[in-house]
């Protein structure tokens, strides 16, 4: 197993002896962001991550001799340009490996489509199956960047929540204040978007991305590209109202300034959490590993005032914040009669399942697509992007969809396809590679077998193969060996309740003042000195570290007594 991502120590006793300002439960990239802001600002700070390495879900791992594995994430985009620049993660050793083309689709009847940031090449491409499309794909792409820009703001600030607690006239006061600007700006940003902007924007919120994508585009396979974004991570399908946003969501983020540009991450996407830790370090955080949090700690005041590990160790500290789920945080690690009952169950009730899994493989060679007529060992424009495998219709999406929602993983699975090392040299031995395989849709629990079954397992595995050898012939005996990482697995490894990549649905019910749950979007909770500032709070999931950010400013508010 590949360590590099460790502390000098794994040891929680030499943190018993001090009173922590801050203790951060989960050393994903949202709690290290967390830290190192608080640090930043003068508090001590420990992060207590319960797995031997940090970095959450975006983790690299060496599971194959010689191959180092972006386990759970793969791809890089949604990391906030305030966090990079503020962390100074390109000094901590952030490089980002940017793909040119994006997205690669072949057909089975021999043609493709390829996409990226040259507005030349999409315009050649896309004619070959529709010169309308090519005519109408710049508008599509300049309406979703102005959208995003209009969202830009919003990420990266707190939801204007009311005040949850008894607070003096001062802290209401200023507390008012900041929502009046916040509104004031919002609106402001509408009025300028204009009336039929404004409209189109709603529409897209609310609207199933196969509505919103008709609406634009006329070739299947155009079609069946971009809407994978809008299902991506979730258990709906392209007919799912609101899967719009989903589609936007995917799309806000940039690379070195250059927006809906995705990348890949030198040294896999451990090394976003790896920069972020550095940046940590470098502000005096303490990182732990195999530290794994049971309890968190109530005070005769009702005040959160630390956390009890499994081993029995007791640690202080004034605040805590959880980068573990919501459902963990106030199900799994408080006892039930300390939160409203109504906040309870809201988040009992969220929707956490997932239909996604993850194989990860380290192969011989790479595949050679058959609609491409190369046969070079060299990867081509064809290697360096998302590699659509299934997905030449929107019906193909949708029924994939619908034999998971019938209990059964899809008959023909929607796989979306990576090779790092396509790009990246440091993470495969010469001449071989490794392939990141993200799949939809598959149950949590399947009702024609059980995940723990290794044949089952291997058998949905090898559907996934047979798939994928449809268009490239020989990708099969390529294979050195291969990861599998199942809902279940997701939840177990990672600890995403329900295998939910995101902590929970991306929906429009669960978005901005309604994450996690309406009256607790701002980072603070029904406990005082608790905060939630992992995926499950606002903005929501992908790398993004603007909950760890956003979250760690509440509490350095809070702390310092400025509200």
């Amino acid at each position: 197993m590949w360590r590099g991502y460790h502390t000098t120590s794994n040891s929680a006793r030499a943190l018993i002896n001090q009173k922590w300002d801050a203790l951060v439960i989960g050393g994903g990239h949202n709690g290290l962001t967390a830290a190192a802001y608080l640090a930043r600002s003068g508090l001590s700070v420990a992060v207590l991550e319960r797995r031997h390495v940090i970095g959450g879900a975006a983790v690299t791992e060496e599971l194959v001799p010689g191959f180092k594995f972006s386990r759970c994430s793969y791809l890089q985009s949604l990391l906030r340009p305030t966090v990079i620049k503020e962390l100074d993660l390109g000094r901590h050793g952030l490089k980002l490996l940017k793909r040119n083309p994006s997205s690669f689709t072949p057909c089975v009847d021999g043609r493709y489509l390829l996409l990226g940031s040259d507005k030349t090449l999409n315009h050649s491409e896309i004619s070959k199956f529709s010169k309308r499309d090519a005519e109408a794909y710049p508008r599509y792409e300049r309406e979703l960047e102005n959208f995003c820009k209009f969202m830009d703001p919003l990420l990266d600030s707190s939801p204007p929540e009311k005040l949850q607690e008894v607070a003096s006239f001062n802290s209401r006061l200023k507390n008012n204040l900041q929502k009046s600007v916040f509104w004031a700006q919002l609106m402001q940003r509408a009025v300028a978007m204009g009336q039929k902007e404004l409209l189109d924007f709603m529409d897209l919120l609310l609207s199933p991305a196969l509505k919103v994508l008709n609406n634009w585009f006329e070739a299947d396979v155009l079609k069946a590209t971009l809407a994978t974004d809008a299902v991506i991570g979730t258990t709906g399908s392209v007919s799912t109202p609101g899967s719009g946003y989903v589609l936007l969501h995917h799309v806000m983020g940039e690379t070195d300034g250059d927006r809906g540009i995705w990348s890949f991450v030198e040294g896999g996407m451990g090394s976003v959490s790896l920069a972020i830790s550095r940046a940590a370090k470098e502000s005096g955080v303490t990182i732990v590993t195999e530290a794994e949090v049971s309890k968190l700690i109530i005070d005769d005041s009702g005040k959160v005032s630390g956390v009890l590990l499994a081993d029995g160790t007791e640690l202080h500290s004034s605040v805590v914040l959880s980068n573990a789920t919501p459902y963990r945080t106030f199900v799994e690690l408080l006892p039930q009669n300390v939160l409203p009952y109504a906040f309870l169950g809201a988040i009992k009730n969220a929707d956490y399942s997932s239909a996604t899994t993850k194989i990860n493989l380290a192969v011989e060679k790479l595949p050679q697509f058959h609609c491409c007529k190369l046969n070079s060992p060299d990867a081509g424009p064809q290697h360096m992007g998302t590699i659509h495998i299934g997905a030449e219709r929107m019906e193909e999406i949708e029924s994939a969809c619908l034999d998971s929602l019938n209990g059964i993983p899809s008959r023909r699975p929607i796989i979306e396809m990576t090779i790092p090392s396509a790009l990246d040299k440091t993470i495969s031995p010469p001449g071989k590679h490794v392939i990141n395989l993200f799949i939809q849709y598959t149950p949590y629990k399947p009702s024609d077998g059980s995940w723990e079954d290794s044949e089952y397992r291997s058998s949905f595995a090898q559907r996934c193969f047979d798939l994928i050898e449809e268009y490239a012939p020989g990708f099969k005996s390529s294979i050195i060996g291969y990861d599998m990482l199942t809902p279940p697995d997701l939840e177990r490894e990672i600890g995403l309740t329900g295998g939910n990549i995101f902590h929970g649905a991306m929906g429009l019910d669960s978005l901005f003042l309604m994450r996690p749950v309406k009256g607790c979007s701002n980072y603070r909770t029904p406990l005082k000195g608790l905060y939630l500032c992992g995926s499950g709070a606002h903005p929501g999931g992908g790398v993004m570290g603007a909950p760890g950010r956003n979250a760690a400013l509440v509490a350095i508010q809070d702390i310092k007594g400025q509200i």
